[in-house]
């Protein structure tokens, strides 16, 4: 199922499982793959959330407020159970990147499963924080248009992430 991630969302994952350690939770959610985004520190999903505004200090603040509201029921995904949001999330993610013609999994698409997987705490807090489905497609899809144009030449894989 994770066979077309690129090394960003790879270590966007691994860093997810070392956010839900420091958060003494043993579980991974949708909130430490946002936290994730965040602290890797690049990628289109990474710029969408900073062209908005969106840091890390402002995001875990939002999400250690929600978190205290809510912990969820578990499934068992590779070192770290995951939440079934986070199972629901990756596979919106792979998702979206079919849809949007990508041959990898980008974090952009990551974001964008985010922002479709409602009652999870990364919903609810990119909800907080004002961004919306509808508003960050349109914007990937502008990132991705752009890209494309700019590295058709060298083949590109349709992808904002490498």
């Amino acid at each position: 199922m994770f066979e077309k991630l690129t090394p960003r969302m790879r270590r966007i994952i691994d860093t997810s499982q070392r956010i839900a350690r420091d958060y003494e939770q043993e579980y991974v959610g949708t909130e430490h793959l946002l936290l994730a985004i965040l602290s890797e520190g690049t990628g289109v999903g990474m710029e969408i959330l900073t062209d908005r505004g969106i840091d890390l200090a402002r995001t875990k603040k939002v999400v250690d407020e929600l978190v205290k509201a809510s912990l969820e029921d578990t499934w068992v995904f590779g070192r770290l159970p995951g939440s079934p949001h986070f199972r629901n999330v990756m596979a919106g993610a792979i998702e979206e990147a079919r849809q949007l013609e990508s041959k990898v999994v980008c974090s952009e698409h990551l974001l964008l499963a985010l922002t479709r997987e409602p009652g999870s705490v990364a919903h609810a807090a990119l909800e907080k924080l004002g961004l919306r489905a509808g508003a960050i497609r349109l914007e990937i899809t502008k990132r991705l248009d752009r890209t494309c144009e700019q590295s058709d030449a060298v083949g590109d894989n349709r992808s904002g992430d490498s």
